[in-house]
C-alpha cells in the first residue's frame, strides 16, 4: 500500500512538472520574453550577425493576438499593461510594416526587424548633416554617433558610388530629402489631428490607409479620402520612427516610413548570447551584454 501510494505520488509529480514545463514553453515567449537572432549588419556596431538578443515583453506590454490566422495580413491584437513606454534610444523588435512587400502596411508574423527607436509619438525627427535629432532631446543626437559621423563626412557622390541609396521618403513628393538631410517628420500620436496637403499625403498616406482602409489622394491640389474632399485627418493609433545604427546600410524608417504601435514585439535590453559567424563558436565576450540607450 505504501509503495503504491509513493508510485502515484511520483507519477503525479511527473505530470505536474511536465505540464508546468509545457506551460512555460508556451506562455513565456508570448507574455514575458523571447529571443531573436540577428542576421544582418543594419545595427552594427551595436549588434552583429550571430547575436541572439533577449526581447523583454514586460517592458512595453506583451502583444496578444485576437485571431490566429496568420495568413491574414490584417493584425488584430491588444496589448497587456507594461512597465513603461518605449523611449528614443531603445532597441526595439517589430514586424516589418510592409510584410508582403506591397504598397500598403500588412502584417507578416515572422518578418521582424531590430532597430533603434529614433522617434516616439509626439516627437519630431530630423537628420541634419547625417546626425539624427529628436525634438524631445534638442541638445543631443540619437543613435550611433560614430556611424553618423562617417555619414556626415562623406559626399553624396561617394555614397552613391558605393551603392548606397541616398534618397528617402517621401517618394511621391519632391522634398529633396536624403539620408544626410531629412525632415523634420512629426510622429503622430493617437488623437492628433494634422493638416493634409501634398507632403502630408505622401508622408502619412500609408498610415492613414492602415487605419481607415482608404488611402488619401491629391487631385488638382485638393485632398480626397475616397470621393470626399478633406483638409485634415485625426490619427487613431500611435506611430514610431526606427533607424539602424549602421546608417550607411540599414533599411529603416528613412526608406519605409512609420511603424504602427501594434507591430511592436518588445524592447531588447541585452544580447542573450552570440555565435561567431566565422567559427561557429560561442562569443563569451558578448554574452549578456547590455545595450546603452544612445
Amino acid at each position: 500500500m505504501d509503495t503504491r501510494y509513493k508510485t502515484k505520488k511520483v507519477i503525479k509529480l511527473i505530470i505536474v512538472t511536465a505540464v508546468a514545463i509545457v506551460a512555460m514553453a508556451v506562455f513565456l515567449p508570448v507574455l514575458v520574453c523571447d529571443q531573436f537572432r540577428i542576421g544582418g549588419v543594419s545595427m552594427y556596431p551595436t549588434l552583429r550577425e550571430g547575436d541572439h538578443i533577449l526581447v523583454n515583453k514586460l517592458i512595453f506590454g506583451a502583444r496578444i493576438y485576437k485571431k490566429y490566422d496568420f495568413t491574414d495580413p490584417e493584425l488584430e491584437c491588444f496589448r497587456m499593461p507594461g512597465f513603461r513606454k518605449i523611449r528614443p534610444g531603445d532597441i526595439v523588435v517589430f514586424n516589418f510594416p510592409f510584410g508582403y512587400d506591397r504598397e500598403k502596411i500588412e502584417f507578416r508574423i515572422n518578418y521582424v526587424y531590430a532597430k533603434r527607436c529614433i522617434g516616439c509619438p509626439g516627437d519630431s525627427v530630423r537628420i541634419e548633416n547625417g546626425y539624427y535629432t529628436n525634438s524631445s532631446f534638442p541638445d543631443r543626437s540619437i543613435g550611433e554617433y560614430s556611424m553618423q559621423r562617417i555619414l556626415s563626412g562623406e559626399p553624396d557622390t561617394l555614397l552613391q558610388a558605393r551603392g548606397i541609396s541616398i534618397w528617402t521618403i517621401p517618394y511621391s513628393y519632391p522634398s529633396g530629402w536624403t539620408i544626410r538631410n531629412f525632415g523634420p517628420v512629426y510622429i503622430p500620436t493617437r488623437g492628433d489631428e494634422i493638416k493634409l496637403d501634398s507632403l502630408a499625403v505622401s508622408l502619412y498616406g500609408n498610415a492613414i490607409e492602415y487605419e481607415t482602409g482608404i488611402k488619401p489622394s491629391v487631385m488638382q491640389g485638393e485632398i480626397f479620402m475616397g470621393s470626399e474632399k478633406t483638409d485634415s485627418y485625426m490619427f487613431q493609433s500611435n506611430w514610431y520612427f526606427f533607424g539602424g545604427d549602421n546608417v550607411l546600410n540599414s533599411k529603416d524608417s528613412r526608406y519605409f516610413g512609420l511603424v504602427p504601435e501594434d507591430y511592436i514585439v518588445g524592447v531588447a535590453p541585452r544580447i542573450l548570447f552570440s555565435v561567431d559567424r566565422h567559427t561557429g563558436k560561442l562569443d563569451w565576450c558578448r554574452c549578456m551584454k547590455r545595450f546603452d540607450r544612445k
